[in-house]
């Protein structure tokens, strides 16, 4: 969540906004640090986990709405001061903005869009990050399934191409994080960013079997699936072994897409299966990309 562009959004329209931040997460809680949202007069973007203690921030986040410049600390233990089951304790900091933080809340947005940075003692004590790493995931096919998929991705970390040669397919809206594309669906695979995800679900299996040979021989995507049976996969991994892709990329092929254990066909039960699955194959690519870096860091 872009926080500042919010916060930017809120000054110009309503002349007045108040942001939410978990500063310090101990033991079982419901976010991690980091955490925020923003709140208005007419409502919030994002999450501090819910519950009573985010109807609690919300509340005193609404007291600080039309008043100058000012942050409250507030800590919380999430047993005995709000009758909630995690075991953990909370610190958060709430603060207010008014006309007078609108030339500093634009540049902290510009910022925000060129990508993550951090801040120290912009809450006194205190480095914060901002802005978010988000992994890039191709979308080749806007069919029913392509359709479902991009609506359950919406509101995910992802920064989503989607790619079909037909123009007449594509809706007239998208979603912020979407970028469609027409035209031939390789240009796509060829620019993928570094650590990308390939899924493939196109109109055509000769169609899904062209993306699929060029996605597997390109070692800046991190994973390619391709939706169908177990039988299309078979015939995928003959036809790729004989056109000479690498055999590893080809046994790693994901195919059938989406996690086990939803057995409907629905294209909306379909996508969230595959979003699911892009959530996972996300965090461990993370995972493995930070312990990569303090392996690193220690044998330096």
């Amino acid at each position: 969540m872009k926080v500042w562009s919010l916060i930017t959004r809120a000054l110009e329209t309503q002349g007045s906004c108040a942001m939410v931040s978990v500063t310090r997460a101990e033991g079982s809680v419901p976010r991690e640090e980091g955490a925020r949202m923003v709140v208005t007069a007419h409502g919030f973007h994002g999450t501090i986990g819910g519950g009573t203690l985010e109807w609690k921030a919300l509340a005193e986040a609404q007291r600080l709405l039309g008043k100058p410049r000012q942050i409250r600390m507030l800590t919380q233990s999430l047993g005995p001061d709000l009758g909630q089951c995690c075991g953990g304790r909370v610190t958060l900091a709430i603060e207010s903005f008014d006309a007078a933080s609108l030339a500093e809340a634009r540049e902290l947005a510009a910022r925000e869009q060129v990508g993550p940075f951090s801040l120290t003692n912009r809450l006194p004590g205190l480095v914060e990050n901002f802005g978010e790493r988000r992994r890039a995931v191709l979308v080749f096919g806007a069919g029913h399934v392509g359709r479902a998929l991009i609506l359950s991705l919406a509101p995910l970390p992802f920064d989503v191409t989607w790619a079909d040669p037909r123009p007449e397919v594509f809706p007239g809206a998208m979603p912020q994080n979407v970028t469609g594309f027409v035209g031939d669906p390789l240009e796509v695979v060829a620019e993928a960013p570094e650590g990308s995800l390939a899924f493939i679900m196109s109109h055509s299996h000769a169609l899904d079997l062209q993306i699929a040979d060029a996605a597997l021989r390109n070692p800046a995507i991190a994973h390619v699936g391709v939706i169908g049976s177990a039988t299309k996969r078979v015939r995928f991994e003959r036809r790729l072994s004989a056109a000479g892709v690498d055999k590893s990329r080809v046994a790693a092929m994901i195919c059938p897409i989406g996690i086990g254990g939803i057995r409907s066909k629905l294209p909306a039960a379909i996508a969230v299966a595959v979003s699911a699955q892009l959530i996972t194959l996300d965090e461990a690519l993370s995972a493995s990309a930070t312990h990569g870096m303090l392996s690193a860091r220690n044998a330096g």
